[in-house]
């Protein structure tokens, strides 16, 4: 079995000695969060309150608000820490950010926020609130910006396996690979509808503007 679902990385890829049937690839998620928080910071420098949203039920949840917290006193910024578990909770959470006059908001890995992806571009827009994500796809969507590794990296190095497995080699001798190469995706045409205008060292640094 391959798993490439893998969220947070048990050990270095480079000696984690999986055994059994599964084995597979993991990308940077969670441990980005601070950076994301960064960035975001560095395209509106003059707010002082950002927002992050996770779920409380995902089990990384407690380390991702203790990371971004961590990140947010480095900074010397306020943090406001959102939760939505259920499609009602994100309409109320987005009119929460808005009485909280949050600067921006990161929106922490979690499958329950990755297939509603449009919807939370939607709603970040709707509301003019700059948010940035985990996924190129939000920001094909109409999201702001993304900060994290690219699926098709963690795909291919899962099809790599795949392959080997299939000629006869065991799960159990494949180390989990993490694949550490992370991106940076900008929309511009949704920091104009935003009125923001990305610093020239934060654009020459993106992979990918969508304009």
């Amino acid at each position: 079995m391959i798993d490439c679902r893998v969220w947070r990385p048990i050990l270095s890829a480079d000696k984690y000695r999986p055994g059994g049937n599964l084995t597979g690839a993991t990308s940077l998620l969670d441990e980005i969060g601070p950076k994301r928080l960064g960035l975001m910071h560095e395209l509106v420098p003059t707010a002082t309150t950002f927002a992050v949203f996770i779920n409380p039920t995902f089990p990384s949840a407690k380390s991702q608000s203790r990371d971004l917290e961590a990140a947010a006193h480095t900074l010397g910024l306020q943090l406001h820490v959102v939760h939505a578990v259920t499609e009602r909770d994100l309409d109320k959470v987005f009119a929460t950010l808005v009485q909280l006059r949050a600067g921006g908001l990161v929106i922490c890995p979690d499958p329950f926020f990755s297939t509603r992806i449009g919807q939370l571009a939607e709603l970040t827009v709707r509301h003019a609130v700059p948010a940035i994500y985990q996924s190129r796809e939000f920001v094909t969507a109409g999201g702001l910006m993304s900060y994290g590794a690219g699926v098709a990296d963690t795909y291919r190095q899962a099809g790599i396996y795949v392959g080997r497995i299939l000629k006869g080699e065991k799960p159990a001798d494949l180390p989990v690979q993490q694949v550490t190469k992370v991106e940076l995706v900008i929309n511009a045409k949704t920091a104009k509808t935003l009125g923001l205008t990305f610093p020239l060292p934060l654009l020459a640094r993106a992979d990918e503007v969508i304009e």
